[in-house]
């Protein structure tokens, strides 16, 4: 699977604190059943055991569904869960060091919102960028107030031949804002993780933002299980 096959139209990333008083599992199942077509387990608290133990439970569910299974910043978990990729930032492990240790068809992305960063991390090997924050962010605390809007990430797009995936502050009431940016797709943690009803949020993420697919009926589109 080259860049241009990823279906990267919406990545939910997951959070147990605002999946709770929900098991974290059954909300990223919920998002499957809907259509999700890509899962990014992030949990800066837990050990790497407790990471891999849940990667590889959500490895088992992205599979039954087809989905992409990313691990945050950790390419030892992502590798020994079996998961489809990695999602790193400037502190972890240089992309470069990375596509070495993994060829492709592993998955390589990478946070910035600079369009010759974004550049460069594409020649050293990422497969995609994840762009923001786009409307403000909860989930970083140095950059709880950056707002780069729907034109920072047009000005990614613009700057590389990979998908771009939207992050940062965006919900099921601005993500149309990102539907002419150029972009892939969005990103998102509490507008599935903490919705109330996180099927139905899955479900308006992929039908109102960027890539979605209106000649299918993106937001009527549902998963089925592999096999069945």
């Amino acid at each position: 699977m080259g860049p241009v096959d990823l279906d990267l139209r919406l990545i939910v990333i997951t959070d147990r604190r605002l999946a709770a008083p929900r098991a974290m599992d059954d909300v990223v199942v919920a998002a499957l059943e809907a259509g999700a077509p890509a899962i990014q387990l992030r949990d800066k608290h837990a050990t790497a055991r407790e990471l891999f133990e849940q990667a590889v439970r959500l490895r088992a569910l992205t599979a039954r569904f087809g989905a992409l299974l990313f691990v945050n910043d950790r390419l030892d978990v992502a590798l020994a869960a079996g998961a489809d990729g990695v999602h790193l930032g400037p502190d972890d492990i240089p992309i470069a060091a990375a596509r070495r240790a993994v060829p492709r068809p592993f998955l390589i992305g990478y946070s910035t919102d600079d369009p010759a960063t974004a550049a460069h991390a594409v020649a050293a090997g990422a497969d995609y960028i994840g762009c923001g924050a786009v409307f403000g962010t909860s989930s970083k605390a140095d950059v709880a107030s950056e707002r780069i809007g729907p034109e920072g990430v047009a000005a990614v797009a613009r700057a590389v031949d990979v998908p771009v995936v939207a992050i940062g502050g965006i919900s099921t009431e601005n993500v149309h804002q990102l539907a002419d940016t150029g972009a892939a797709g969005v990103a998102v943690i509490g507008a599935v993780m903490g919705a109330a009803d996180p099927a139905a949020a899955t479900r308006l993420l992929l039908a109102s933002g960027p890539g979605a697919r209106r000649d299918t009926a993106a937001g009527d589109k549902v998963n089925a299980p592999a096999g069945s």
